[in-house]
């Protein structure tokens, strides 16, 4: 299901955002379809319905993003994931899922994603997340986050390592808040916050 659709009226800006969605639900293609091509800053360049489809649709048009669900026929968005990073290091690979299940979650991010979303979450939030990891942001959502904060309280759990700024950063991405917006709060750099945030993600083993 290969497509090429500018943003705004037509006419996609020139630094525009390139990207490739796959899932083998139609409602949700069209969905997504709808959502990235009226954005002026993004051009959506093909849907894929299944991971080999998808793993042909990226060779075939280089995106800047794809969008994975994970559960597809013939070859599954892990796997797809995991073949997608090998072949395009700078490729940022997005799984967007139902499931929010630790396996799943650390899987996807061992296989190369550079971020796990819901399909719970609104359109508005979607986009901010593609512009956010095109800018380079590791991307979780924001339940995600907040489900790995409650492992930092007891003394024997693994967040235990976080040092007291990491801590403090993983408590405003689980309230929602963009890494432009935490360094607004923290008074730090946006690149610093950044560098904490893949350092959260390191000293959690899951990239």
């Amino acid at each position: 299901m290969a497509t090429d659709r500018s943003g705004g009226a037509g006419v996609a800006s020139p630094a525009a955002i390139r990207v490739v969605i796959a899932d083998d639900h139609e409602v949700v293609l069209r969905g997504l379809s709808l959502t990235i091509a009226g954005e002026p800053d993004m051009r959506l360049l093909g849907a894929a319905t299944n991971g080999t489809e998808v793993i042909a649709l990226v060779a075939a048009t280089q995106p800047d993003v794809v969008l994975l669900d994970i559960h597809m026929p013939n070859t599954d968005g892990i796997v797809a994931a995991a073949t997608l990073r090998k072949a395009h290091p700078q490729l940022i690979i997005l799984m967007l899922s139902s499931y929010s299940d630790d396996a799943r979650i650390y899987a996807a991010l061992r296989a190369g994603a550079n971020g796990y979303l819901l399909k719970e979450m609104s359109g508005d939030a979607l986009l901010a997340a593609i512009r956010a990891a095109a800018r380079g942001e590791p991307q979780l959502h924001p339940k995600i986050a907040q489900r790995l904060m409650q492992r930092v309280m007891p003394p024997t759990d693994p967040l235990a390592q976080l040092s007291p700024r990491e801590r403090e950063v993983l408590r405003w991405i689980a309230h929602g808040f963009s890494n432009k917006e935490i360094a607004a709060a923290t008074n730090l750099t946006e690149q610093t916050v950044k560098s904490y945030v893949r350092e959260i993600l390191s000293k959690l083993d899951v990239v």
